[in-house]
């Protein structure tokens, strides 16, 4: 780490806060502070530069117009691929998993270069993916069921240096049969609720791969409580 708290980049949080992403930045936050980890964020808007000393970077989701400035914003200022090339941790939720891609084609039919970060493209799907998400964890990443909210039209395919996140059980995710992609420490979901606050273990990932140091167990009941009442809502019990 880079200084004495963990850094959290908030990036471009006034164009890509689709349902609320900047939470998932405050429950990093929270859940190294309740453990006593020193941590802040910084939030980076548009038009500012990107800081690539930063530990943690978090991008959420937004429409096609606010994806399309907030690639041309990063290329402007790459602090945030600086630093994921020398392995600080990106989480990319919707908007995130396409542009981190190396294209994304809109609604429009326009394709797009994205930032490289991922390989992966994505496209427009004849439909669009909405509700509820069940998935089981790719290759023991994490423990339990990833769930989430989807609301995109987008379909991302990946290349063979990225991996699924998981494999979806309820819902479309990526393309009906994988959710988000893990490629180094740059992880990416389709997935809002937000969806750290939802899966807690997947923010104790994170946090893992920032500090070196698998966190000290921290159980929340009302945590617990709503994720087994939004996979009942899909259709499954959590176990």
């Amino acid at each position: 780490m880079t200084t004495s708290k963990v850094q959290i980049a908030l990036v471009l949080p006034d164009l890509l806060g689709t349902y609320g992403d900047f939470g998932n930045a405050v429950v990093l936050e929270k859940r190294m502070t309740w453990r006593g980890i020193p941590a802040e964020i910084v939030n980076i808007r548009f038009g500012e530069p990107v800081p690539e000393s930063c530990d943690i970077y978090v991008v959420g989701g937004g429409e096609d117009t606010a994806q399309t400035l907030a690639v041309r914003h990063l290329r402007e200022h790459p602090g945030m691929q600086r630093a994921a090339a020398r392995g600080a941790v990106v989480l990319g939720v919707c908007a995130g998993i396409q542009i981190f891609g190396e294209s994304f084609t809109r609604a429009d039919q326009v394709t797009h270069p994205g930032l490289g970060l991922l390989d992966s493209t994505s496209h427009a799907g004849g439909s669009r993916a909405i509700g509820e998400v069940v998935a089981t964890p790719a290759d023991g990443l994490f423990e339990g069921l990833l769930t989430g909210f989807e609301n995109h039209q987008g379909r991302t395919v990946l290349g063979p240096s990225a991996r699924p996140l998981a494999h979806v059980k309820v819902g479309t995710g990526n393309d009906g049969s994988v959710e988000g992609a893990v490629q180094g420490r740059i992880l990416c979901t389709y997935l809002h609720g937000p969806v750290l606050p939802r899966n807690p273990q997947l923010a104790d990932l994170l946090i893992e791969w920032a500090t070196g140091t698998k966190p000290a167990p921290l159980e929340l009941p009302d945590v617990t409580r709503l994720r087994a009442e939004r996979a009942k809502a899909a259709g499954v019990t959590l176990s």
